[in-house]
């Protein structure tokens, strides 16, 4: 299916029609079920499976975006912040049951000393990685479709249209924008700032 069909399909959606609607996720479900299993995989802390994350992040988009969509990449881009908001808003419920929620504490949270860790992790990336937007939207983007979208560069560089080169250029600017932001390594020559 041509990708300005998939966008049309995806904007009638947005106006209501419910036809389109199963048309396009029909069509998008095995690359947004790609990039859950991607993103899970790098996620210890979720507690949520590949189809539950890919229909939270479906509803999430449908309920939430309002406007039409000007490509198939600005659906998956949609995709990949809503699949990262998801996560985020998991490990913030999850750090708060930890530190006063509903059930007493024993000795065996600690074996759970690890999901926490990197729930707190993914919540300190995710404060950074908004800071980095602020400064250079598209390093951000990059990080934020492969890290949380599980594309390749090679995806990225054809959704965005950009070369190959471009996007990991964007990448390893912004994994050392990161480190120096998050203080785990020493500061990049050159940092878009």
């Amino acid at each position: 299916m041509e990708n300005d069909d998939i966008t049309g399909r995806l904007n009638r959606a947005q106006r209501g029609d419910a036809h389109a609607a199963d048309e396009a996720f029909s069509v998008l479900y095995a690359e947004l079920k790609r990039m859950a299993a991607a993103e899970l995989r790098r996620n210890a802390a979720a507690t949520l499976n590949t189809t539950a994350l890919v229909h939270e992040a479906y509803a999430k988009l449908a309920t939430h975006h309002a406007g039409l969509l000007a490509s198939r990449s600005h659906f998956y881009s949609l995709a990949a912040r809503a699949m990262r908001q998801i996560l985020i808003d998991q490990a913030r419920r999850r750090l708060a049951d930890k530190r006063g929620g509903r059930e007493a504490h024993t000795d065996i949270d600690a074996a759970h000393a690890t999901p926490d860790q990197r729930a707190e992790e993914l919540l300190v990336v995710d404060e950074a990685l908004s800071r980095l937007a602020e400064n250079d939207a598209r390093a951000a983007k990059v990080v934020e479709w492969h890290f949380f979208g599980g594309f390749t560069f090679a995806e990225i560089a054809s959704e965005l249209d950009l070369s190959e080169r471009t996007v990991r250029g964007d990448w390893m600017l912004a994994r050392a924008w990161l480190a120096r932001d998050l203080g785990i390594g020493p500061p990049p020559d050159d940092c878009r700032s």
